[in-house]
């Protein structure tokens, strides 16, 4: 075997080094300021650590704090570690169990000694101050390669069952890594990870929160407790995203949805929402301005069951995919003595519908069909539910009871790019009537998927065809694609939203499905006169009307435009004398379909202003004794300063124009 080597650079150059050679050595080869920059390496697109040998002919690219996404992977990865190393060091015999990057940050999960208990927030602080140790100390992390049965072996010894336990599961023969921070602590991990400790920056770090968790998980496991943190390149990045935390939790809906006495959640239904009538009033706004925007594109709306036989959900290919994820119920009237198991073993099964798709299927196979009838476009706002984790579930944004604002489009081979691109134009004018902008991106196809490749490179281009004869396909647009995160059944499409504050949520998608309706035997007679098999474009706007509504409490921070205000204006007294004034303004209000209230109450009017303003009112209409006497009203709007005074006549066009759905609105 050859001692050289050849390592390809990214500018085309090639260099002749010694097998064994280091990234790093090569990037110090090349000059001082790359050796110093340098925290990573790219050998033939795979990140890998610096100071992993190089044994054969590699393309080699050196990642520095340049490329960001790289960098703040790696970063935040080495973060989680050197806070395991900490919380051991400090809490001896605690349990280390995972601890990966986030979006943002990263965490890790912890089981601590029944004597301590769990981890509390105020222990934070000190936990930090032995981390900036670590990290001061500069210690090497060094990769090594284990045996299996030798390391599941030094676990068990060292008390770490949880490590054991995941060591015991992985597949006999398969590499098995293990990084230590300089000689006296170590992690099981794929990396990669930094050069050594002193690579992080210790002020570019905070703890944020401590929280339950379950091992792996399942709420049947241990409980344990997972310590959050923000991790990023350097100070200036962590004040900035500290300064966008600080923002969120203004914003947060849970906070702002009690505020404004919009919804609730109880331990008596996990994962479900109870609507209250103001926050029903967003709800029902939406409703309408979805169903004007869907029948105008040609939609017919539809209505299906919540629970469905399994037989239905083998056939669609949920029951063996999406199990785990389902609600079951058994077919059969539970036993009602005292003794005896609830449900026989005899029991048929049904199931929750999880999704709206196989129902409509149902629905398209009622009665011929002829390529004539095609496209046609079925709509739902539909109840779902999703057994989702307890430890998952977080205010409307992750729910297990939700309602989509689902539609399937079954329609030819030769509609497909139309009617994808229609969809484009039709998402694209609703989020901009919400106020967002959005990224849209491609999901392919993953690694586990129904049908051929044939199948899915043609799904694939004919959805990437339609953005582009959208004219989204553009930088301006975000347009990505994403490898391996379509659907099991069919690529997908993604709209991306920007909020007020710089935050994305995924939230629209149109899918290109040939399975399903294969699956289930749906087909078309054909201007041949034989069967086709339509293709099935799921899609979605709102995504479901729960998160939408959490993401627009918490893009508006609370102050809904004013066509989804529950309350769009208040009439309030300066002086009890005013009172059957504001009540006559409040009915002429009410008549021209303003939602309006009236407030006597005996109290001063800066009370009433700031209690108004807490409640996100968008118009408070003042009137007092000159008021009443010259029918005007003193109108004070939210976030704004001071007060204008007009007749009462003109206030009510101008909150009439203020209070019509931007769709009715002249464009």
């Amino acid at each position: 075997m050859s001692q050289m080597i050849r390592v390809t650079l990214p500018d085309g150059s090639a260099r002749e080094v010694a097998r064994g050679t280091t990234p790093a050595e090569i990037a110090a080869a090349i000059g001082p300021g790359l050796a110093k920059a340098a925290l990573a390496a790219r050998i033939d697109g795979e990140l890998r650590d610096i100071m992993r040998p190089l044994e054969e002919d590699t393309n080699l690219s050196l990642v520095t704090s340049r490329d960001e996404a790289d960098a703040l992977e790696l970063v935040r990865h080495d973060y989680a570690h050197v806070l395991a190393e900490a919380v051991q060091k400090l809490f001896p015999g605690t349990q280390i169990t995972f601890g990966p990057a986030t979006s943002d940050g990263f965490y890790y999960d912890f089981a601590p000694t029944a004597e301590h208990g769990p981890f509390r927030d105020d222990e934070l602080p000190l936990i930090e101050e032995e981390m900036r140790r670590i990290i001061a100390a500069d210690k090497p992390l060094r990769r090594e390669v284990w045996d299996r049965d030798a390391l599941i072996a030094r676990w068990r010894r060292d008390g770490e069952t949880f490590k054991a336990e995941w060591a015991a599961e992985l597949p006999a023969g398969e590499e098995i890594s293990v990084y230590w921070s300089g000689d006296d602590w170590m992690d099981m991990c794929r990396g990669p990870h930094l050069a050594s400790t002193g690579k992080l920056d210790p002020a570019a770090f905070k703890l944020t929160r401590v929280s339950g968790a379950y091992w792996r998980g399942d709420q049947k496991n241990a409980q344990l407790s997972r310590i959050y943190g923000t991790g990023w390149l350097n100070r200036k990045q962590l004040a900035e995203h500290l300064v966008r935390l600080e923002e969120a939790a203004k914003r947060d809906h849970r906070r702002l949805g009690q505020e404004m006495d919009l919804f609730h959640l109880q331990q008596e239904a996990h994962g479900s929402v109870f609507w209250h009538p103001n926050g029903f009033v967003v709800w029902r706004e939406l409703e309408a301005y979805m169903r004007r925007a869907i029948d105008a594109a040609g939609y017919r709306e539809v209505k299906t069951p919540q629970v469905m036989d399994a037989r239905q959900w083998e056939r669609s290919g949920h029951w063996g995919k999406y199990r785990e994820n389902m609600f079951v119920i058994p077919d059969e009237v539970p036993n009602t003595e005292d003794e005896g198991p609830i449900v026989s073993d005899d029991a048929e099964w049904m199931a929750l519908k999880p999704m709206n798709c196989p129902a409509h299927v149902l629905i398209f196979r009622q009665g011929m069909k002829s390529y004539r009838d095609l496209p046609l476009r079925l709509y739902e706002n539909g109840c779902c539910h999703r057994n989702e984790p307890h430890g998952a579930l977080h205010g409307l944004m992750r729910v297990r009871q939700f309602t989509q604002d689902d539609a399937h489009i079954f329609c030819r081979e030769d509609q497909i790019v139309e009617e994808v691109r229609n969809f484009c134009v039709l998402a694209d004018r609703i989020y901009k009537d919400f106020g967002f902008t959005y990224a849209i991106k491609l999901a392919l196809r993953p690694e586990k998927r129904f049908g051929s490749d044939e199948m899915w490179d043609k799904s694939e281009d004919e959805l990437r065809n339609a953005v582009v004869e959208a004219g989204l396909a553009t930088e301006q647009y975000g347009w990505e694609e994403l490898p391996g995160e379509g659907a099991f059944y069919a690529p997908k499409l993604e709209w991306h939203l920007t909020d007020a504050i710089g935050r994305t949520w995924q939230v629209g998608t149109i899918q290109s499905d040939r399975v399903l309706p294969d699956r289930l035997d749906a087909s078309y007679i054909g201007e041949d006169g034989e069967r086709h098999r339509p293709v099935m474009l799921h899609r979605a706007i709102f995504g479901s009307y729960e998160r939408f509504i959490g993401i627009l409490i918490e893009h508006f921070a609370g102050r809904f435009p004013t066509w989804l205000a529950p309350v769009q204006a208040v009439v309030a007294t300066i002086v009890s004398d005013a009172d059957d004034y504001a009540r006559a303004a409040t009915e002429q209000l009410t008549a021209a379909g303003i939602r309006t209230e009236s407030d006597l109450r005996n109290e001063k009017i800066n009370y009433k202003v700031r209690e108004h303003s807490l409640a996100k009112t968008p118009y408070l209409l003042v009137v007092g004794k000159r008021e009443a006497e010259e029918g005007t009203v003193a109108i004070r709007t939210l976030g704004q300063d001071g007060q204008r005074v007009m007749p009462l006549a003109e206030a009510i066009a101008m909150l009439k124009a203020e209070a019509t759905p931007p769709d009715l609105r002249v464009r």
